[in-house]
């Protein structure tokens, strides 16, 4: 062989193990980046060319579906009652990724990738049958989410419901929403319109308020706050704190007072339980700072704040539902201290992170881990995984949660009768949380249980920048959930 021909085959044979490397680089390393990426239209157009899917409620209405369509796409995605299931659903559109419920968090399962659906795959391969997504049956009981979202029609809040032994979401409404069939069409200019619209706006229809938005939780903040002292060993039900018809603020001039004569207690003092009964800003306030902010801290952590929450725990199928962390300051002053007792200052939750803890009182001090989906199954209609109760963690004891629940009943009887249901024990604690810049608006917040002696369901409802008091705003939001609940 001449050195012109040796040349020659040196450089094939080069060229040859270039090819090679590129093609295992693309294809092997670089496959799941490529196929990520917003760019690839060969991806959205593989995502789309099958079916997608269904979402289910528990009782098996399908509330989002592919359906076959005339165009490039070959299936579009269809949600039934779009506004009354978008927190959950989330939305899918051929312009804008996905960020939201179901369709983020159950990605590849509902599009047929996942590895779990691999043996499905081959099989409808050899079968020659078109390769389908999988099922994903959810929690929420439509008759639930119909009530929480009724209730809230017209205003700016959220409600939750969870199922008090296995921590599994019946209902997670969240006003104003919005119609995710508007981004689900294959009009490129009209999703891009309407998406402007959605998201330009000041009322935020796209944000789910259940487990994205802060507020302040008010007079319901203070269950944490009893927690804790009944946790110190210290105190009971009956135990007297220090209470008045003021409170200074510490190394302040400001005066703390009660919205009413019978939370300034007799003597200047008042026992736990009407505090909590007639809500004594007085007392937790005062009791907040005998406990120290370690202790509240400490109880708080225990119900979930400062971690955001994952909503179902296996995030293999995409990229996981969560809940925003919920925050206790790490006070430095005893004023602002003081402050957080009540559930004012910088203390900010979400309405999940408030029926966690509602749902944890209700259950003997174990708090459940939140969950979405029941079960996953393929498109023969084999189960591929079921969702097994978890417990997040044992935020107090048993004792210490029968005593809140005593007290939290005292609330419905003592001082909110208009949150009793005939015939069924209600345990609850109503808050009112003073915002703006002049404290001239409220978000007004319920959170309880039912039944009390045998509690099935834990409810939190706020409505965001009302007039109206928490008992008046979210209580009858959350009585008719219980009621749709306890009727079933």
């Amino acid at each position: 062989m001449n050195k012109s021909l040796r040349q020659l085959f040196t450089a094939v044979i080069v060229l040859f193990a270039i090819l090679g490397l590129s093609s295992t680089i693309i294809t092997a390393i670089w496959a799941s980046d490529l196929n990520a990426d917003s760019r690839n239209s060969r991806t959205l157009y593989h995502s789309i060319s099958a079916p997608r899917g269904p979402i289910l409620a528990s009782d098996g209405t399908v509330i989002a579906k592919s359906v076959p369509v005339n165009d490039a796409f070959a299936y579009q995605r269809s949600y039934a009652n779009g506004p009354l299931y978008a927190p959950v659903t989330g939305y899918f559109s051929i312009t804008h990724p996905s960020e939201q419920g179901i369709e983020m968090s159950q990605a590849s399962l509902l599009s047929g990738d996942s590895t779990a659906l691999f043996w499905q795959k081959i099989k409808s391969t050899i079968a020659g049958d078109e390769s389908k997504g999988a099922s994903i049956e959810t929690s929420i009981d439509p008759k639930l989410q119909q009530a929480a979202f009724q209730g809230l029609e017209g205003k700016d809040g959220a409600a939750v419901a969870i199922e008090v032994r296995t921590g599994r979401i019946l209902a997670m409404a969240s006003t104003p929403s919005y119609d995710p069939n508007q981004l689900a069409q294959h009009d490129t200019a009209k999703i891009n319109s309407a998406y402007g619209k959605l998201t330009s706006g000041s009322n935020s229809p796209m944000l789910n308020r259940a487990i994205a938005q802060y507020y302040p939780p008010g007079s319901t903040f203070k269950t944490v706050v009893a927690a804790a002292a009944l946790e110190s060993g210290k105190y009971n039900p009956d135990t007297s704190i220090p209470a008045g018809a003021s409170y200074t603020l510490p190394g302040t001039k400001t005066d703390l007072t009660n919205a009413e004569s019978r939370a300034n207690g007799s003597n200047g003092k008042i026992s736990m339980e009407d505090a909590l009964a007639y809500s004594s800003n007085t007392a937790f306030a005062q009791l907040g700072v005998a406990l120290g902010s370690d202790a509240i801290t400490q109880q708080a952590e225990k119900l979930g704040f400062g971690s955001s929450i994952p909503i179902d725990s296996d995030d293999s199928a995409g990229r996981p539902m969560r809940a925003i962390a919920s925050n206790f300051p790490a006070t430095t002053g005893e004023d602002r201290l003081a402050l957080a007792s009540i559930g004012q200052g910088d203390v900010l939750e979400t309405p999940l992170q408030n029926a966690l803890i509602a749902s944890a009182i209700a259950n003997g001090g174990t708090l459940m881990r939140p969950s979405l989906v029941d079960r996953v199954r393929s498109s023969d209609l084999s189960l591929v995984s079921q969702n097994d109760p978890e417990v997040m963690s044992q935020a107090f004891s048993k004792d210490t949660a029968n005593k809140l629940n005593q007290m939290m009943q005292a609330v419905v009887t003592k001082e909110n009768p208009n949150l009793a249901i005939s015939g069924i024990q209600v345990a609850a604690k109503t808050g009112t949380a003073q915002i703006g810049t002049n404290n001239t608006s409220i978000d007004a917040w319920v959170i309880g249980f039912a039944p009390a002696d045998n509690p099935k369901i834990a409810v939190a409802v706020v409505v965001h920048n009302t007039d109206m008091l928490g008992s008046y705003a979210a209580g009858p939001i959350m009585k008719q959930i219980m009621q749709e609940a306890l009727r079933q």
